[in-house]
């Protein structure tokens, strides 16, 4: 396994394993990207009260829950009352044309369904975007299950909209994918990431490759015309609530 190249931008809560902060990564014009506004997660169902305390130093003051209405029924957890809690559900699983392409063949799990559930549902992570971008003040936090794809979607959305460095997006992107190993262990299951790139090359590509093309096909002002955005959800999103000032839509 690849050791993890961005271990300064990990956030250490009792309870996560895939958890960082979007700040700090290059974008284009050689700004960073800022920290505290922005933090992406595996399941949140898990942390614990020392956990929650660690996220209220961290700033965190909203979670964005991305997973099904039938995942979040499991979440039994206490949270804590300084916290607010949004629930969007981003999969859409009534689309059963969308998904019959996707789901019971595994491609669920791999980059090569994030452009097409864009196109054919933007209203879906539209939604998860201004949940995101009209959160209370404080940081946002932002999960699925794994903190993988659902949430590997929002986070390319919110990282292209600054212009940040195609590779840094493409690393944190790999960063969930090089805490395959000790995430599943966490879990006590096995890491799914040998067979999921496996799956990709039989569609000709790699875990990686699947995820650069999606990127590479990803149009921050389309996806907000499809989305249909307000003006101002979109100002929020290009300057990451305000604050980067004078940022351009790419």
């Amino acid at each position: 396994m690849e050791e993890s190249d961005t271990k300064d931008r990990a956030l250490r809560v009792d309870g996560l394993v895939n958890a960082r902060d979007l700040g700090g990564l290059e974008r284009s014009d050689g700004t960073m990207t800022p920290p505290g506004v922005f933090f992406r997660s595996d399941n949140a169902d898990r942390i614990s009260p020392d956990g929650w305390q660690q996220i209220f130093k961290a700033g965190i003051r909203t979670v964005v829950d991305l997973r099904q209405p039938g995942e979040r029924e499991k979440d039994v957890q206490a949270r804590p009352a300084w916290l607010t809690t949004i629930n969007v559900d981003l999969d859409g699983l009534e689309n059963t044309d969308f998904w019959a392409n996707y789901w019971d063949n595994g491609l669920v799990g791999t980059a090569l369904y994030f452009l097409p559930h864009l196109n054919e549902m933007p209203e879906r992570a539209g939604t998860a975007v201004s949940a995101i971008v009209n959160a209370p003040p404080g940081g946002v936090l932002f999960h699925c299950m794994g903190g993988r794809d659902r949430t590997g979607i929002i986070a390319m959305i919110l990282l292209s909209a600054v212009n940040a460095d195609t590779e840094e997006i493409v690393d944190d992107y790999l960063e969930t994918v090089r805490l395959g190993d000790v995430q599943a262990a966490s879990g006590n299951r096995n890491s799914a990431e040998c067979l999921l790139n496996e799956l990709c090359e039989r569609h000709g590509t790699t875990t990686e490759g699947a995820f650069r093309a999606a990127l590479a096909g990803f149009n921050v002002s389309g996806f907000m015309e499809a989305a249909n955005l307000p003006e101002g959800d979109r100002a929020a999103l290009v300057t990451w609530r305000g604050s980067i000032p004078n940022s351009e839509v790419p």
